[in-house]
C-alpha cells in the first residue's frame, strides 16, 4: 500500500475556511478520482505555528498505477484550483510512501 502524502502550512488568515473546504470539497473529489481507498487529515504538532498552522493530508492507493493515474490525470487541475483559490496563503509539498510493516 502507498500513502501519498501532502503537507501544507497555512496561514491563520484562511485556516479555518481553508479547512472546511479541504474536507467538504478538495477531498472528497480527490476521493471521487477512484485512485484512492482512504484518505486521513492530520495537524503536525510541536512545529512553528506563528504564521500558521500545518497540515499532512494522507491518501491511500492499492497500487502505484493508481497514484501515477491520479498524478498524470488529475493532479495539475487540482494543484491549479487550490493555487488560484489560496493563492500565497499556503505552501504545500508532497510526497509518496510506501507502508512497509
Amino acid at each position: 500500500m502507498l500513502i501519498y502524502n501532502v503537507t501544507a502550512k497555512v496561514t491563520w488568515a484562511i485556516h479555518e475556511k481553508w479547512m472546511q473546504w479541504m474536507k467538504e470539497k478538495h477531498i472528497p473529489e480527490v476521493m471521487a478520482t477512484g485512485c484512492f481507498t482512504g484518505n486521513q487529515v492530520l495537524r503536525l504538532l510541536e512545529t512553528d505555528e506563528a504564521e500558521g498552522p500545518t497540515y499532512a493530508i494522507q491518501y491511500r492507493a492499492e497500487k502505484m498505477e493508481d497514484y501515477q493515474e491520479y498524478i498524470s490525470t488529475h493532479a495539475p487541475a487540482f494543484r491549479k484550483e487550490l493555487t488560484e483559490r489560496w493563492g500565497d496563503n499556503f505552501i504545500a509539498f508532497r510526497s509518496l510512501m510506501e507502508v512497509v510493516g
